[in-house]
């Protein structure tokens, strides 16, 4: 079951759309981020003076865009709750899903795409803004880190949408994944590097995290990448495992779901 570029872009424009209509929540979401952005700043400033200037490598202006630039990336990469599968699960829509010819999983990435171009003009673009007005700020030195970056958090945000599709498609076993979805919002930003960079983290459990959990790509990844932690080749091998990363996730995303419609369960029947 494919998808053609125009129904696509079509579904994603919907998505776009369907997120602008929550400005309120926007508004709130703003506002909660660059608070936390100011608290976090300090922190890590505090962190890094008692190191003597700098702590594992991030100097003050890097931990500055490292918390700020993770602020605004929070709701383009969406590392909290997205049930809107296993909703239709719950209540057995996913039938029609599953009946029309086109492959639900490009679907539900196509809105998911356009909530992310809405959330980078609007949560992202605004919280750091904010850190740029009251904070110095990192600029990359090298004009390829802005390219990675870009290409960084688009691969993040596609990390990030394969790890909720599988949260969600639990549903198909569970009905109900409220538990499921709340231990993996926790695995999200606690293993991600939203609360602190995970390279303060001792070097054991920094690997594990790198090289056997998608985590550290959907937040850590862009954010190394924009303030140059490592040369060039570190910046490349980055945006690697996030694409090697990409491909497991939608391949697991495929077979689950092959396996959920054979294992249809529908609530009351």
């Amino acid at each position: 079951m494919g998808l053609d570029v125009r129904a696509f872009l079509a579904l994603t424009s919907a998505g776009f759309r369907r997120w602008s209509t929550y400005r309120q929540a926007t508004a709130a979401a703003v506002f909660t981020n660059s608070v936390f952005g100011f608290l976090k700043t300090y922190v890590l400033l505090a962190v890094a003076l008692g190191a003597g200037g700098a702590a594992v490598g991030y100097d003050g202006p890097m931990l500055v865009s490292f918390v700020w630039l993770g602020q605004g990336l929070i709701g383009v990469v969406m590392l909290w709750g997205w049930t809107d599968l296993a909703d239709r699960v719950r209540t057995g829509d996913v039938v029609a899903d599953l009946l029309r010819p086109v492959n639900p999983l490009w679907t539900y990435l196509a809105a998911d795409l356009g909530r992310a171009g809405y959330a980078t003009l609007t949560r992202f673009l605004i919280p750091v803004a904010v850190g740029l007005v009251y904070f110095d700020f990192f600029l990359p030195t090298r004009p390829a880190s802005y390219a990675l970056f870009t290409v960084s958090v688009a691969l993040a945000v596609l990390v990030s949408f394969t790890f909720r599709y599988l949260v969600n498609l639990t549903a198909f076993w569970l009905l109900d994944v409220r538990g499921v979805m709340l231990l993996a919002q926790l695995m999200m930003g606690a293993l991600s590097g939203l609360y602190l960079p995970i390279r303060f983290l001792p070097d054991w459990c920094e690997n594990v995290l790198w090289y056997l959990t998608p985590f550290p790509s959907m937040l850590q990844a862009p954010l190394d990448i924009y303030v140059e932690y490592g040369g060039i080749g570190t910046q490349l091998a980055i945006v690697s495992g996030q694409l090697a990363w990409v491909v497991v996730g939608f391949t697991a995303c495929g077979w689950l779901q092959r396996r959920a419609a054979w294992k249809l369960v529908i609530q009351g029947g």
